[in-house]
């Protein structure tokens, strides 16, 4: 019985460990991501596009707070947003089409650049 509490507590503790862990583990643009949403900039593109898969590719996992259309499934979201292109970020009512660097994005929209340089 004494064994089995044991094998327990260190279960659970290494449970507590990884979960603890896993929840300081950020992306390498999650603060520029999460700032352009925050600033109303938007992505649109496609899945097909490897220019837009090129520009998810250097948000890494941050992407997943970044606003992205995909003009395949709303196409009309896209012809009203006047994408002629893609990628296209829609920045403080601007189209930029083309993959933008991290760098740019973080000029256009006023996004701190503090996380992104503090890497190089």
């Amino acid at each position: 019985m004494r064994k089995n509490n044991i094998i327990f507590l260190f279960a659970a503790g290494l449970l507590v460990l990884l979960s603890a862990c896993s929840s300081t583990i950020v992306g390498p643009a999650d603060e520029l991501a999460q700032c352009l949403t925050d600033s109303g900039a938007v992505m649109y593109g496609t899945e097909w596009c490897p220019h837009c898969k090129a520009q998810k590719e250097m948000f890494g996992t941050s992407f997943q707070y970044v606003t992205y259309v995909d003009c395949d499934k709303y196409p009309q979201a896209c012809t009203n947003a006047g994408i002629q292109g893609y990628p296209t970020w829609v920045i403080d009512g601007a189209n930029y089409p083309g993959t933008q660097s991290l760098y740019d994005l973080a000029k256009l929209s006023g996004c701190s650049l503090s996380t992104l340089e503090a890497q190089n």
